[in-house]
């Protein structure tokens, strides 16, 4: 069972999930999953495909925004506007955590939503530092 950790109220993040932790989400009250993984990162990881019948299946929206490195301009908008655009909480995920919440996190700096501090502390309550990634 992957863990989800809890960042805000409308955003989680997670390494990478199993297919048969899309029930749980969805039973946790998760709307939509956002899979920040490229396909074919490592062995044996589903594909993006998979993830998606399998969110669907269990009643979630999904979207796939790949993240290689450092997150783009465009993927960090993609990611920004997804969360705000969900009618509930958000599951994001890729193979540690650490792409979806830097890529959610930048985001929220650059529209001035959340300040920067507090990106950092919320990133080190759910075990992520950001204070390299938000100069803080």
């Amino acid at each position: 069972m992957t863990a989800f950790r809890r960042v805000t109220d409308s955003l989680s993040v997670s390494p990478q999930i199993a297919l048969d932790d899309l029930g749980r989400a969805a039973e946790e009250g998760f709307v939509l999953v956002i899979n920040n993984r490229p396909d074919d990162e490592e062995p044996g990881q589903p594909t993006s495909a998979q993830v998606e019948a399998a969110a669907r299946g269990a009643g979630l929206d999904y979207v796939h925004i790949p993240v290689r490195g450092a997150p783009t301009f465009d993927q960090v908008e993609a990611v920004r506007r997804a969360v705000e655009g969900a009618e509930g909480p958000v599951l994001a995920f890729c193979r540690s955590g650490t792409r979806s919440i830097v890529t959610w996190s930048l985001g929220q700096a650059a529209s001035g939503a959340t300040d920067r501090a507090e990106l950092v502390r919320l990133g080190a309550d759910a075990g992520y530092d950001l204070s390299g990634v938000l100069g803080v």
